[in-house]
Order: structure tokens, then sequence, then C-alpha cells
């Protein structure tokens, strides 16, 4: 059949011909269950599970909220206004927003069951041309994991979208918006460590005397933080058993505790929950009280975890651990501390969390303190390698090592560069702040802005992706967001006095992924206007002294069409090119997972003789690539597969006939690109018609072809439209001459195919060097000259990423004016 140029074919809805368990890990079991109601018993499983991955920073909040809060703004009187007006604060804040927001609105807004700054982002740029990634593919729309409800049709959501869509502007401000909080959930990676665990030792200063002290808390400290550190690299599974019962033994403590304070102490202290006594602390305290509130926002340190780590979960597991177990226990708690504190006023040492606890029970609470504080910046720490994995995916982030640590658990990872430099700052944190004051004023403000941002994107999602009214999400990001920039507020004002830190901290990494990945988009779209001809390809041959040597030449390109502009620059250098030609763009998708049946687009570039094909390999934000091992065997592979399916159909003779009967029918080894094919979602039924003695490949699979009439629905896509059309196989076996010959031309292509991967596989990359064009401003020349040659120079390359042997490694250099 003869098909006009551009067109590709994607199935979709049909049966999986094989499994691969190696890419299994890139589907993650969240995305494969997250349709299926779960049974009581599991949920409760996970909801046990969760307390040690979700909770952990949540929990230790106690240690310092009290502490932060009466640092110096204000101070506890004999009248408890301040006291229980602090408790009513901490009371409604964690209600309002752990609560109500997330628990209730945002853990909803997930995306395939994944969440996090970029499964918003994710979502909007589905339901909306907002993003920035410059390959995007229609094709793209085909995967299972790209679902998208119909909207209904109304005039204010269409008229949102139609703003969004229209103003390059609002495309660029949406993703610093989302780098901005990506950039926050770095900085709370870096300072939760550190006010967690030196919060936790700070117990020991109702054991020692001040001058002892003051010398032992900072080196106690900064040696948990470095033992924390070193053991990043074994991987949360191999400990993490343990995380679970220790935050549920912690939190059965701190209500314990608080039950104690509340019954021995202050029995009426309930009544400090009323807010009231918030107008009435506000009143008293003036702009104290307003400042305090930069202390008392860290009572919801952690509660983005419940939305981040919702992929590994349940939403119901999420929410049942949260409602019926933390919430109570973190209330019980802080009312126990209040009512300890209200009948005590003039302590020895300063408000905070071990004042309350009974002396005879000291030791063990401080003892699962410091294993908590431990669990719960082990939380935060896998959660920042987990966003600078997903940055980096989506070309926001300078490539880094990503390692996996269990083949069984997916997103389990570790970054070796970002651990050791997150290491550094943490200890010098630690050592230049010395106090919870200032600890906590930085970290306060990380967290603010963190969920200002989730509350923004969660806006948007109401109107593109839910179809709600925008009056709905205007009065959503005005709720929620009026108290939460109440607090931001409250952090900034403290910008001398700690608060600077996550705002440098911000600005700088903020500047590098933008920087990054504006490069690498000018990069991309130098390479579309440079990209060289199909017929310069095939015009490539004895003639003009180019020679076909033996091998697997995979030439790696960011294009998914034409031939990339680094080949033609190699074939110019060095007249001479692989016998099997792979063009092979890995490239990222909006969504969190590509299942492994789906990941392969394959296609021929050129006629069959030519024995060059194009593969494009889909990853989604949090799936994990795959090293160059498995890659080069999946890929030959799926190269075979689609050698099979392509002459079966040749052989067939099969015709594809659209709506209106037109029948389309000729041979698929007509020159040009015509289609690809997802390889690994064709259905086949019943015996197979012919078998290949030589396998191809570790993971080769044999194709089963069908004996009777068969039919199978087809996205064709044809430039920015698509349509449906079908297939249809007829019953009749390869016996005539032709078939004979379509058969003997199967078995000799697989035949090159196989002795090719025999020979070896050289990796074609381009080593490029990117300058500004004349004329550009100077922020231009900055960032693209200085900024971004000087990240590229010092990040890993695409060739350490892959991790490909320096012996099969082939660089052409380019120069990229942009």
């Amino acid at each position: 059949m003869v098909l006009p140029h551009g067109f590709m074919f994607v199935r979709k809805n049909l049966h999986l011909i094989f499994h691969s368990p190696t890419m299994d890990l890139g589907c993650g079991n969240c995305w494969r269950d997250s349709k299926r109601k779960d049974s009581w018993k599991t949920t409760m499983l996970l909801a046990y599970q969760s307390l040690g991955v979700v909770y952990g920073d949540l929990s230790i909040s106690p240690l310092y909220v009290y502490k932060s809060t009466f640092a110096e703004d204000i101070h506890h009187s004999e009248t408890n206004e301040e006291i229980f007006g602090v408790l009513s604060f901490v009371f409604w804040t964690l209600t309002l927003v752990p609560l109500f927001k997330y628990v209730f609105v945002v853990l909803r807004a997930d995306d395939n069951g994944e969440g996090g700054t970029f499964a918003l982002y994710s979502l909007i740029c589905r339901h909306a041309k907002v993003s920035l990634l410059p390959n995007r593919q229609v094709a793209d729309e085909a995967l299972s994991t790209y679902k998208m409800e119909q909207p209904p049709h109304t005039k204010n959501s269409s008229r949102v979208k139609s703003v969004l869509e229209n103003h390059k502007s609002l495309h660029t401000a949406l993703l610093i918006l989302v780098l901005l909080g990506t950039c926050m959930v770095i900085g709370d990676g870096l300072l939760t460590p550190a006010i967690s665990v030196f919060s936790a030792v700070s117990g020991l200063e109702l054991s020692m005397s001040k001058e002892h002290h003051q010398y032992a808390m900072v080196p106690i400290t900064c040696f948990i933080l470095v033992c924390l550190f070193a053991l990043q690299h074994y991987g949360t599974h191999r400990v993490g058993f343990f995380f679970a019962p220790i935050v549920l033994v912690w939190l059965l403590c701190i209500s314990a505790l608080g039950l104690y304070n509340i019954f021995y102490w202050n029995p009426h202290v309930y009544q400090a929950l009323s807010p009231t006594y918030m107008i009435k602390f506000l009143k008293k305290t003036g702009k104290g009280g307003w400042m305090s509130l930069g202390g008392i926002l860290l009572c919801i340190t952690g509660s983005e975890a419940m939305f981040a780590d919702l992929g590994h979960f349940s939403y119901a597991a999420i929410q049942i651990a949260f409602t019926f177990l933390v919430y109570p226990a973190l209330t019980l708690a802080y009312m126990g501390q209040a009512a300890y504190l209200s009948k005590h006023h003039h302590t020895i040492h300063s408000i905070g969390f071990y004042v309350s606890v009974p002396e005879s029970v000291r030791w063990p609470v401080l003892t699962v303190a410091i294993l908590a504080s431990v669990v719960g910046s082990q939380a935060i720490i896998s959660g920042t390698f987990s966003i600078i994995n997903q940055s980096q995916s989506l070309g926001c982030f300078p490539r880094v090592k990503v390692v996996h640590t269990s083949e069984k658990i997916h997103g389990q990872i570790y970054i070796p560069e970002i651990n050791w430099m997150l290491m550094i700052l943490c200890i010098a944190v630690t050592i230049g702040f010395r106090d919870i004051k200032h600890m906590g004023n930085a970290s306060g403000l990380a967290v603010m802005a963190v969920m200002l941002v989730t509350t923004c994107l969660t806006s948007l999602v109401i109107i593109l992706c839910w179809h709600k009214p925008p009056l709905v999400a205007l009065a959503f990001l005005l709720f929620f967001g009026s108290i939460e920039l109440l607090y931001f507020s409250a952090s900034l004002i403290k910008f001398l006095e700690g608060a600077w830190l996550p705002i440098l901290l911000a600005l700088f990494l903020v500047t590098v992924m933008f920087v990054w990945h504006y490069a690498t988009v000018k990069k991309y779209e130098y390479d579309l206007h440079n990209k060289v001809s199909l017929e310069w390809l095939l015009a490539l041959g004895p003639s003009l002294g180019i020679a076909r040597v033996p091998g697997i030449g995979l030439v790696f390109t960011d294009l998914t069409s034409g031939i990339p502009a680094n080949f033609s620059r190699f074939v110019t250098n060095l007249p001479a090119f692989h016998r099997i030609l792979v063009f092979v763009c890995i490239k990222s998708v909006p969504v969190p997972f590509v299942p492994s049946a789906e990941r392969y687009l394959v296609g021929r570039v050129g006629p069959a003789a030519h024995r060059s094909y194009r593969c494009i390999v889909r990853y989604g934000y949090r799936d994990v690539h795959q090293d160059v091992d498995s890659f080069e065997s999946e890929l030959v592979s799926r190269l075979t597969d689609f050698i099979r399916y392509d002459w079966h159909k040749e052989a067939r003779g099969g015709g594809a006939h659209d709506q209106d009967g037109v029948s389309h029918s000729g041979a698929s080894s007509s020159s040009g690109e015509c289609r690809l094919a997802v390889i690994g979602t064709v259905s086949f039924s019943g015996a197979p018609a012919f078998e290949i003695e030589d396998s191809v490949g570790p993971a080769s699979v044999s194709v089963d072809f069908p004996t009777v009439d068969s039919m199978a629905d087809v996205i064709e896509v044809v430039g920015p439209t698509e349509r449906r059309v079908r297939f249809e196989v007829g019953p009749t076996e390869m016996g005539s001459s032709s078939s004979s010959e379509m058969e003997f031309m199967l078995r000799e292509e697989l035949q090159d195919l196989h002795e090719a991967q025999q020979a070896g596989t050289a990796f074609i990359m381009g080593h490029s060097h990117v300058r500004a064009k004349q004329g550009s401003s100077v922020m231009k020349r900055l960032a693209i000259n200085l900024g971004y040659n000087f990240l590229r120079r010092n990040c890993r390359g695409a060739d350490v990423s892959l991790k490909v042997p320096p012996a099969s490694l082939l660089e052409v250099g380019m120069v990229y004016i942009v």
C-alpha cells in the first residue's frame, strides 16, 4: 500500500505481545494499579507503610514549632493569651492546609496516580498547549497514560484555555513558576535535615551543662548528618522496613505525652482551639504576633510530601493515615505542650519540646526523636533526588548520574553529585546558623513558597482538567492563597534572620535550570532548521566514495523526523557509515510513565534495502532510563519485531480503508519515512505463518501471525490532524512465488541485523558547543556563551548518562549558532 508522506501509525488498546521485566521499572506499580480498587487490608497496609515515607517530616514538627515561635517576637506571659493563641493558630493551620487543602482537594489532582509539582504541570500541558518541550508529537496523545476527559462546552473554561495558549509569555511564566516550586523543594531538602536533627539533639541541653551543651550539639548534629548522607547510596529499601515502625512509635509517643500533659496540667486547654484565641493573640501581640507566624507555619512542614509521594501509595491510604492517626497525634502533641506551658511561665530552660517531657522518660523519648528526625530527613532527601530526576527528564536540569538503587521498587534513586552537595550545604547551614530560630525562618519560607506554587497550579487544574467554573478555582485560590500569603509574608520579613538562604538558593537554581532549558530548546530549533533531506541520505553510495561497514550505528538526535546535521558532518569527515543505521531519538513526554510496550516507535528511513531505521524512545518524567546494555538488546529486539511485522503486512497485501472506502495499497518499502509503528502493542492471533531460525538478540520474541480474518483499529496521524482507519488482513497464506521472495528478503534483512549485532554497535553522538549569534542581547550572550557552556563542560555528557563504553563512542563536533 502506498501511503502519503508523513504518516505515522499508532496502535492502541491492543493486546501486549511481550513482557520485559527490566522495562517494568519504568512503569511503576502505582500506574498499573491506579484504577484497581484495593481491598481494605491492602489499603490499611499502604496506610501503615506511608507513615515512614510520607509523614516522617510532618510528624517531627512538634520538636521545633513552639521553640521557633517564641524565639524573640513574642513572650510567654502569665495570662497565657500567647500560648493559647499559638495553639489555636497551629490547630486551624493543620486543619485548613494539610487536611482540607491537601487531603480533600489537591490529592485528587493526580496524574495517573502520581503527585507533585511536575504532575500538576504535565496535567496542564496535556489539556492546554502550554508546554515548551520542543519535540512534541501527535502520536504521544495515543499513549495509554495520556488520558484526557472530554471537556464539557463551557465558555469561561475555554476562554481561560485560549488565553493561556495564545500568549507565549504565559507559557514561560508557567514554566518559571514550576521551576521556582522545584527549587524550593530542593531548598527544603537542604534545610529539613538540618533543623530536624538539630531539634532532636537539642534535648541534650536538659541533661548537660550549658558550657558542654554549647560545644556538643553542633558536632553531634553534623556527625548524624554525615552518616545519613553517607548511607544514601545503599538505597531506602534496605532500611525502609524500619521507617514505618519508628514513625508509628513516635506518633504514639507524642500522643501519650500530650494526653498526660493535658490531664495532669490543664484539662481545659481544649478551649484554646476556638478561633477567638487567634484574634485575642493578634490584638495583644500586634506586629510581633504577625512575625511569629513564621514559626507557627512550621507545623505544616512536610505536608507537600503527601502529594509528592502519592505515586508510591494510594489516595485512600494517605487519607486514612493522616485523618485517623497523624492529625489527631499532632493535635494532642501541641495541646499537651500548651497545657504544660500554661502552668510553667518561668522555666529554667527556653521553651521547647523536651521541657514538657517527664524526666523519667526523657532519654527514651530523645532516642526515638533522633530516629524519627533521621526518617523525616531521609524522606525529603529521597524526594529531592526524585524531583531533580524529573527536572532532568524534561530538559530543565543539567545531566547528572542517576542510580536506581532497587530493582523491585520503582522510584528509589540516588544521585551522587546532588547527595554530596546537599551534605556539604546541610553541614554549612548547621554550623553557620547554630540555632533553631534562623533554620526555622529559612525552612518556613521554602515550605510556604512550595505550597503557594501548588495552590496556583491546582487552580489551573480545576479549570482546565476538571472543567469546573473559573469561580470555583478563584475561590480555591483566594481562600488558601490568602492563608499561605499571610504566612509567607511573615517569613519574608525575616529576610536578614535566615530567610535569605532559600531565596538566594532559589534564584541561583532557577537561573541554572532556565538557562539550561532555554539553550536546549534553541539547540533543537537549530537542528530542526539544519536537518538534511532524505534524498541526500539515499544518494550516498559507492559512487560518492561512501562505504558501508559492518555493525550497527546508533545516531542519537533530538529530531523525530529528518536526518540530523551531525550525521551529515560525520559522513563528510569520515566517508563511511554502518550497514545497519538507526536514528535514535530519546524524548520525554508529559506523562509520569510510558508503559514498556508503548515506549518504542519504530519505522523505516528509506527503502528496506537501505537498512536504515528510525526509533523514537519515549520516557515519562518519572521513568528511570535504561543503561546501554539493556537498551541495546531491547532496541534490537524491537527492530526484529518491526521487520517481521512490516514484511508480514507486505506479504499479506493488507489494505487500509478509510471511512469513505478509499483503499491505499502498495509496498511498505517505498522510499520515504511513511510510518512509525508502536512495536510491542501489535495484536496477532493464531499459529505463526513461519519461523525464523536465527534468534536476533536475547530478548527477541516471535510474532504470531493471523490465519483468520482480523481487524485492528489504528490511529493514523497526518501532520497535525488524525483520523481512524481500519486494516483488514486476509486469510491467504504465503504460497505464491512473490510471497516466497518476500520471505527470503525478510530472512535476509533479519540475517543482516543479526550479523550487524555480532559485529558490534557504535554510538554516534554530537559534541556540541553553543554560541549566541551576532547581534544578540547581552543577557543572551551571558546565558549562552558563559552560563550554558560552563554547565555543559562541568556536567555529565549524554554518553555518561547512557553508560556508553568509550570504545563504542563516536563523537561528532558541532557548533550551534543560536
